[in-house]
């Protein structure tokens, strides 16, 4: 596959807390050990604001799934970084140094922008990894890859939905995928990802993040359709090229079945 070819990367990203470092500034003097640590924060932050979500600031990559398509928006593949290790650091430096392999392609997400991207950059301050292409703070404001309405570096979805947050999308992308007929949460959701890291089940995590790719994808080719970026028969065209796609991979990558046995197919109303 050539490099060039890629034009978007549709990206979802799992993480966990590191119990170290919450252990360590969250209780200095007790010396909980790591899991302790974070299950008693989780129980805090639950009864103080009903969620036991710990901020990313905590947390490490445990999962980054990628679908990488073309100028056409065809999907070219899908990837998991580091399978079947799954090791934070190396999580990190293969995702900002595959996007300056492909030459800087528009990333693109769901409420990226307030979670995935910040935990990136941060996992590579963590990690010591130089990501100057991605901060180009020379760049005039409105060029810069993180300027908040550049959506040639970074094409949001939840931002589109919600006029950049002027509302809030109840529902997620969940609901953005079950009104595609697409799957949405199965089996696996994003809470229960801290307890499966602690049972050890990493290869769960990392299939669950790319059912989460695939729709997103699927959303974000809806959203080309409202821009008018493509046309509503193009998008079903890419629809069922994918499922396709899916079809041909199901032996090597069983996740696949699973996604394609919640496979519903949107309700036209134009027919």
């Amino acid at each position: 596959m050539s490099e060039a070819a890629v034009r978007y990367l549709v990206f979802d990203v799992e993480s966990v807390a590191d119990g170290n470092l919450v252990s360590r500034l969250k209780y200095p003097d007790e010396g909980l050990p790591p899991q302790e640590a974070v299950n008693r924060f989780r129980a805090e932050l639950l009864e103080e604001k009903g969620s036991d979500f710990i901020p990313y600031t905590y947390q490490v990559p445990v999962s980054v799934a990628i679908a990488k398509l073309d100028i056409e928006l065809n999907l070219i593949d899908q990837v998991v970084l580091d399978a079947p290790a799954f090791r934070p650091p190396v999580i990190t430096e293969h995702f900002w140094r595959g996007w300056k392999a492909y030459r800087r392609p528009t990333f693109v997400t769901f409420n990226g922008r307030s979670f995935d991207i910040p935990l990136m950059e941060l996992a590579a301050f963590r990690f010591g990894l130089s990501v100057p292409d991605w901060f180009n703070l020379n760049a005039k404001n409105f060029e810069q890859s993180r300027y908040r309405y550049n959506n040639e570096a970074h094409f949001d979805l939840y931002d589109i939905l919600t006029n950049y947050g002027a509302s809030r999308f109840t529902g997620g992308l969940n609901l953005a995928a079950n009104l595609l007929g697409k799957p949405g949460k199965m089996e696996i959701e994003g809470w229960m990802v801290q307890d499966l890291y602690h049972e050890g089940q990493l290869e769960e995590i990392n299939e669950y993040c790319r059912c989460d790719v695939l729709d997103t994808y699927f959303v974000f080719l809806r959203c080309c359709v409202l821009l008018g970026k493509i046309t509503l028969e193009r998008e079903q065209e890419l629809i069922h090229q994918t499922k396709h796609w899916l079809e041909l991979r199901t032996a090597e990558t069983p996740i696949y079945q699973t996604y394609l046995d919640g496979w519903g197919d949107w309700e036209n109303p134009w027919e």
